[in-house]
């Protein structure tokens, strides 16, 4: 009787020893597994996993060119069609008043006030920045430069920033002059932000205007 109560207590003790060897450690413990990404150095937009734009107030659309261009009214005005920012630039996708005119818009209260027309003048815009500068795009499209993986929308998207003639400028000196805007946007960063989108639907157009888009 003794034996199998020695028995039966043994067998007890080895099964307990074993299941708990097989239990799973805690993390959390272990702080060294984990990495610290909070500088964003990981993230590359436009990111393809829908659960990164969970924080944002634009919606996940991958790498199409609707990203595109809800990605940069985000950045220029939080998508705000009324927004006039301190330096009079307006608009969703804040523009100036001489860039305005040359898609064809003279009337700054009927351009704040129609976001259709809003949309038609990036467009617009898009179309005139990839012809003049399309030689850019040809050229340096899928390059590296200055540490940024070069492509059309971060190029078109520092157009829309600095104007195409910096833009010119930035890859004459090798991305090492880089304009900045009031606020200290650089032509480099919207390079970088807005790379990677499918700008293909854009057909260059130094003639473009709001009626002929």
């Amino acid at each position: 009787m003794i034996k199998k109560w020695y028995f039966y207590t043994s067998l007890t003790v080895i099964t307990v020893f074993l299941s708990s060897g097989f239990r799973p450690f805690n993390l959390e413990t272990n702080p060294w597994f984990l990495i610290n990404e909070e500088d964003g150095t990981h993230y590359l937009y436009p990111s393809q996993e829908q659960e990164e734009y969970t924080n944002l107030n634009i919606p996940f659309t991958g790498n199409f060119f609707i990203g595109f261009k809800e990605a940069i009214g985000y950045r220029e005005s939080q998508s705000k069609y009324k927004k006039i920012n301190s330096l009079g630039y307006m608009g969703k996708y804040q523009f100036g008043i001489e860039t305005l005119k040359s898609v064809g818009i003279y009337s700054r209260s009927t351009f704040l006030n129609s976001p259709e027309l809003q949309e038609k003048a990036f467009l617009a815009l898009l179309a005139k920045n990839k012809w003049e500068l399309k030689k850019e795009i040809e050229r340096y499209e899928g390059t590296v430069l200055n540490g940024i993986h070069i492509t059309e929308s971060g190029i078109l998207a520092a157009a829309h920033l600095g104007g195409a003639g910096s833009v010119k400028k930035y890859f004459k000196h090798k991305g090492k002059r880089n304009f900045r805007d009031a606020y200290g946007s650089s032509i480099r960063s919207y390079m970088k932000m807005f790379g990677g989108y499918d700008t293909s639907f854009i057909i260059a157009n130094i003639n473009a205007t709001v009626k002929n888009i």
